[in-house]
This record gives C-alpha cells, structure tokens and sequence, in this order.
C-alpha cells in the first residue's frame, strides 16, 4: 500500500479527512525488512528474554520478586546505553527509569508498561504460573529452546504477565536491538518508565509521577498495556476507562432460620440481594441508577467513526465464547463507550449437595463499575449511596451490632475500593496522526483505532500531571487470558509488537 492510500484509508477510518492525516513516517520498508530481519535470526534469543522475566515472581504479595525483576529491568537498559536507574516508588516497588537521546531529534517519547503481574492461584494452572511453558496450537507443550528450529508464530507463551505487561517490555527491548543492529538511530529522544504496581492500582504512581516531573517530561507517552482488537488487526488506542468498585452486605436475621418455619414472615437477604441487584441494572446491561450518567461525555464525530471502521468480530466471539446473545444491540466496542455495574459475584447460603432449607443471616454482593470520561469514583458512590437511602436502606460502613440490625428494615454495608476515573484523548493531534500512520506502515495496513480500551489503567494520572498526549500501543494477543489462569502470549503477537515498537522508536516523527 503507498503511503498516500494509507493516509487516505486512515483519514476515511478516522472521519477527518485526507488533508488532516499526516503521511506515513519515514520508517520505510529498508528498516521495516531490516526489523523482519533481525527478530527471524534471533527468535529463541528473544522468546528467552521474555521467559526469563515470566519466572520472576513479580507479584504484590513477593516484594522481593518485584525488586529483582526492577533490578533486572534496569540492567536491561543500562547494557543498551540508556542512562538508567531506580527510582523511589514512595511507599511502593520502584520505578525503572531510562533516557538516551539522540542528536538532534525535536521529539521525546515517554514508553511507559508494568512489570508487575496479577496474583496467581496455583491449583487453577495447567503448568506452574512461574514457569514458562511454550504450547502448541493444540495446547501440547512443545520444546523450543534446543537446536535452531524457527518457532511457529502460532505457539504460545503461557506464565503471569507473559501478555499483561511483560511481552510489551520485551518488544521494546527487541525493537529497539533490531534498530541499533540495523546501525540506525533512533528518530526521537527515548525515556522509559515501567512501573512495579499498576496490578495493585497504581496507588503511589501519583506520588512519583509529580516528585519527577521534570525528568520523566516529554512530548508523547505511549502506553505498552492492554490486547490488540478481537479480529488480530494490530490496535491503537485512546484512553481507558476507569474503575471503582463496592462491596455490599445485606443483613437479615441474627443467626440462619428454617425455611419452613419463618419462610414468608422473616426477610430473606438472598431475596433482598438479588432484588437490588436487579433494580440497579437490566438485563442489557444499563445501568438504572437514577442520574449515574448524567456526567457522561459524548462520543465525538471522529470516535465515532473510528468505532464504526472496526471489523466486526461480534458473531465469531459468540461462538467462541458459547453466547445464546449479547447485552444490548450496539456492537462490543460501542458498549464499551458506556459506564458499566459488573456484578463480581453474590454470596449467601449453600447450593448443590450443601444447600440446606434455611433463610440465611446475610449476603454479600460483589460489584465494579467501569467509569468513563466525566465520572469520577466519588461521584459513582454518591449516586449509588443516595440511589439505596431513597429506597429505604440505612448504610453503615462498619459491622453493625444486634441493636442496629433489629432498628433498620433495610440495613446494608458498603466498603468501596477507591478508583480512578477514565481517559479518552483527543485522536486528531499530530502526535496521533503520527503514531497511526507509523503503526499502520509497521503493520503494511491501516491499523484499528480504539477511542477507549474497555478495560481500566491509571494512565489519566500521566495527562493530568504532564498535559501531553496520552496513547495506547497494545500488542498481547486478545484471548491471552489476562488476570486469569493459563495467561499466554501468541508468539505472532510479540513478533508484530517488536514491528510496532521499531516504528515509535525509529520512525516517529511530527
């Protein structure tokens, strides 16, 4: 494709226009092949890099891992010429930091990924989650590391964080490897930050962020997290949505009643639960709170257009996934542009060969919200605190004695979790018409456009303190499980990322 067609097809894609769409960088097909050249000589070399950083165990609950794979990081950067080092985390895992300049780029790219994992539950994996295993397509473990075979692109990597966030790291190092071996420089001043507990919510991120804002300023930050789009297109992306979540128990009697006994007389909080449940959102998913989007900012124009160029993926993900039906008739990506109540999960009583005839004494209901641009975590509980008092339920936020059960008809708990509210950047910037156009020549078609990830990253925290654009650069594979057992990355999608990361470093430019 000419890079003019290609800025047509993004300028289409995109609802702006052709004389708004900046020409392909010069990334050119020379440093593309050579990119293609290095990464088919090295591939064991490379899918060791990223299996050596899934065994360490970088998760909240191991600090220990968290430093040495921090440690490792840094290691990484300084072999490679970066002027690196730790910085303090402020009461959390540190931040790896690095900078290499190049003389006499006008342009200075933040990267920013995690390399912190999820926590793991053992007994739930197929293979040890600390213990990188390559599967075949049919999912049989296959032996990759002896010999010079050429890998297929179609195995996978299983281990925490192989896709979430250590493959977008590893891409990065690959990428930026294949350019100095193709004795190039790269096009823009480079610094990175990888942060430690973006799993954990990215409490202390805030802190860290402002002490060093001087150092870590730049022109355009590019974030290594999230899956590309369901269809394998390779994903540029937007903004995330944000995220609160609540955890609610409804109180009933002082101990478990018989059901036959006390059934209709004594209130069930099971009932109660699910009642309220329904009456906070239907069954397509809207939420039914009165007022809970009133704060919601519109899609623009040019979002949604974006959204309608995505390929369809909707019927395949049916089957996949064994849907009878979807929630609402919009489309995967157009829902996703709306807030969202996800119930995590309703507890009370027994099921099954356990179940007993008996009114229990409480449930408890699980439930996250993804927030969207214009909401923000404690308007959300404002509006759901007020929502439950105008239905006759007294909240407390504390364990309440027999007095106060027996004083109320509707007693409930409420612990929330704190949040963060969501990112949606502007699309039409040089800086994204620049990183559009240099993806879409890396990946020799117009890449998909992402207003907003329907998952949630603290990357707001990154424009309110810096005020620079703020844009996504995805590369793990869709079905990757993320915060899930058997995690995995596509070997093809790590081959693809190192493509899109030689661009950012070697061909951005505007």
């Amino acid at each position: 494709m000419s890079l003019r067609r290609l800025g047509l097809a993004l300028g289409l894609a995109l609802g702006l226009g052709i004389s708004t769409v900046a020409a392909a960088p010069a990334i050119g097909a020379p440093l593309q092949g050579d990119v293609a050249r290095y990464r088919a000589a090295n591939e064991q070399a490379i899918a060791r890099q990223l299996a050596d950083m899934i065994a360490i165990e970088s998760v909240a609950a191991n600090p220990a891992g968290l430093r040495k794979q921090a440690d490792m990081l840094m290691a990484a950067l300084g072999a490679r010429g970066f002027a690196a080092r730790l910085l303090n985390g402020k009461g959390g895992p540190p931040l790896v930091y690095g900078e290499l300049k190049t003389p006499g780029a006008k342009r200075t790219v933040v990267f920013y990924a995690h390399y912190d994992g999820q926590p793991v539950e053992p007994a739930q994996w197929t293979s040890p989650p600390f213990v990188p295993v390559m599967r075949s397509v049919n999912g049989a473990p296959v032996e990759w590391q002896a010999g010079a075979q050429k890998l297929d692109p179609e195995w996978r990597l299983f281990g925490r964080a192989a896709s979430d966030d250590k493959a977008a790291i590893a891409a990065f190092l690959t990428a930026f490897d294949a350019i100095k071996a193709s004795r190039r420089r790269p096009s823009v001043n480079i610094k990175v930050v990888w942060e430690g507990e973006e799993e954990a919510g990215s409490p202390h991120l805030n802190d860290v962020l402002i002490a060093n804002k001087a150092l870590l300023a730049g022109d355009l930050w590019l974030i290594g997290d999230g899956p590309v789009h369901q269809s394998r297109r390779p994903l540029i992306s937007f903004g995330a949505r944000g995220v609160t979540a609540v955890e609610m128990i409804v109180f009933g009697p002082a101990r478990a009643l018989h059901s036959g006994h006390y059934g209709n007389w004594a209130p069930n909080p099971a009932v109660m639960a699910a009642g309220l449940v329904a009456a906070m959102r239907d069954d397509d998913g809207n939420i039914l709170i009165p007022g809970f989007s009133d704060d919601v900012r519109a899609v623009t124009a040019a979002e949604a257009a974006a959204i309608a160029a995505l390929p369809p993926v909707e019927a395949d993900l049916k089957r996949d996934l064994a849907l009878g039906r979807s929630e609402g008739s919009e489309g995967l990506t157009a829902s996703t542009m709306r807030p969202a109540l996800n119930v995590r999960g309703i507890s009370t009583g027994n099921t099954g060969a356990s179940a007993a005839n008996a009114i229990a004494a409480q449930a408890r209901i699980s439930i996250d919200f993804r927030l969207v641009p214009g909401q923000t975590p404690d308007g959300v509980r404002r509006k759901v605190e007020a929502f439950l008092t105008g239905r006759g339920w007294t909240i407390t936020d504390a364990a309440p004695d027999l007095a106060a059960r027996a004083a109320h008809p509707r007693l409930i708990r409420l612990d929330w979790e704190g949040g963060y509210p969501a990112l949606r950047a502007d699309m039409t910037t040089p800086a994204a018409r620049a990183v559009i156009a240099a993806a879409s020549a890396a990946a020799g078609q117009p890449v998909a456009v992402l207003p907003m990830m329907g998952g949630s990253v603290p990357i707001y925290m990154f424009e309110q303190v810096f005020g620079v654009p703020i844009i996504g650069l995805p590369i793990a594979n869709h079905d990757n499980n993320q915060h899930a057992a058997n995690e995995n990355l596509r070997l093809q999608n790590l081959w693809d990322g190192i493509d899109a990361y030689a661009a950012m470093i070697g061909g951005l430019d505007w």
